[in-house]
């Protein structure tokens, strides 16, 4: 049937209306149900022609009449049989024709009838091309949202709005990821142009005014560094292209407490590693080190001089964990619930907000996530923080489906 259509929009240009589906099932439709009916009618005749003899009167002869025994004449005659065949041609005659009108107005109806209920078919269809060409790539909003029975077609448009919600959540998501990166670069950015003109193309500047400038540029250029190294470790683990692989949990905790290592020793801080070998994880062995590094970066930053940081790794109830611990101010109830936000920063000191880019627990809790862990959060006002990264063994059908509540504490 395909293959016809093509031979016939090759050969002829048809309307446009004959290179839809509709008009392919209609034609379809309708040329099953006249094959069917002609093979009934056609099935029929052949039954009532090999029921008996069908022909015209053929043979007559003259036969005598005669009345109360008297003769009165002759007249034309013909046997019973021949009778019964010329009734069965004339039948048949009358079959011929009446298959003839079925079938045309059979052709002629169920052409329509196809057209209206192949139309009535399709029309969820249509209802799925006219949202599809109304959506735009700033505007995700429509949906399909079709109604009837739960068909093939119901779950195709379902699918399709399944997969709207998550094209929306994605770009909305990604908007408000550029609308704070750009919220972010603008102050830095303007911090190095008010010192350009201000101070380093002014030609009466002293040494001082251009030492004081270098220096305001050059916390800028790192705070942007920062925010930068953040955004790109945000698009990497994102990547579908992120092979995993086995990883030595400890090992990533260990290589990232030596890069830190340095910048605790300036500020007075000792690292206390608690750290069990063979603790196994998929995943990736930069994001996780890097995981690990944001949470020490905070934790460096934030703490007292002259106090520790323990960071410990360990087995609880089948699950793998890593955790941070400080001895800084801790983290108010309030926002206990937010700072794992991208670009959101606590109040230090009551002084304002914290000048950090505002991104590694938000990737602390994208990479622990995208490991199949999650994140928590023990703190208190005065006495510190502690995070935690849970992690699902390699064989995690003998674990329970969500790491424990309470707080691990190294062996």
């Amino acid at each position: 049937m395909t293959a016809v259509f093509r031979f016939l929009r090759s050969a002829l240009r048809l309307p446009a209306f004959t290179h839809t589906i509709r008009f392919r099932l209609t034609v379809l439709y309708s040329g099953l149900l006249f094959v069917l009916t002609a093979l009934v009618l056609g099935g029929t005749y052949l039954a009532v022609e090999r029921s008996g003899e069908a022909h015209p009167v053929s043979k007559q002869f003259r036969a005598e009449k005669y009345r109360n025994g008297v003769y009165v004449g002759e007249f034309d005659a013909v046997k019973l049989q021949e009778v019964e065949a010329a009734v069965n041609y004339e039948t048949l005659a009358n079959l011929r024709r009446f298959s003839f009108a079925v079938l045309g107005g059979l052709g002629v109806t169920s052409l329509a009838l196809g057209w209206i209920l192949s139309g009535r078919a399709l029309r969820p269809v249509r209802a799925i091309s006219r949202t599809a060409a109304e959506i735009q790539a700033t505007d995700l909003s429509q949906r399909i949202r079709l109604d009837g029975p739960k068909d093939e077609l119901r779950d195709l448009a379902d699918t399709v709005d399944s997969m709207l919600d998550r094209l929306d959540d994605a770009f909305r998501a990604q908007r408000q990821l550029v609308d704070d990166a750009s919220h972010e670069l603008r102050s830095p950015l303007a911090i190095i142009r008010a010192n350009l003109d201000a101070v380093l193309t002014a030609e009466d500047s002293d040494e001082a005014e251009r030492g004081a400038a270098v220096r305001s540029v050059d916390r800028a250029t790192t705070r942007m560094t920062r925010l930068v190294e953040d955004l790109l470790a945000t698009a990497r683990r994102t990547a579908p292209a992120l092979a995993d692989a086995d990883v030595d949990l400890a090992a990533a905790a260990g290589e990232a407490c030596e890069e830190f290592a340095p910048l605790a020793a300036e500020r007075e801080l000792v690292v206390h590693r608690r750290l069990t070998t063979g603790l196994t994880v998929i995943g990736d062995h930069d994001a996780l080190r890097r995981a690990v590094g944001n949470l020490l970066s905070n934790a460096v930053r934030l703490a007292p001089p002259r106090t520790g940081i323990t960071v410990a790794a360990g087995r609880s109830e089948g699950w793998l964990w890593v955790s941070v611990r400080d001895e800084g101010p801790g983290i108010l109830d309030d926002d206990q619930s937010r700072v794992f936000d991208r670009f959101w920063r606590a109040r230090t000191n009551g002084s304002g907000p914290d000048r950090h880019a505002g991104l590694g627990l938000a990737i602390v809790r994208q990479i622990a996530e995208s490991h199949g862990g999650q994140i928590r959060l023990f703190s208190q006002l005065g006495e510190g923080s502690t995070f935690v990264l849970w992690f699902p063994p390699p064989d995690p059908t003998t674990t329970p489906p969500t790491p424990p509540e309470t707080r691990p504490h190294p062996s």
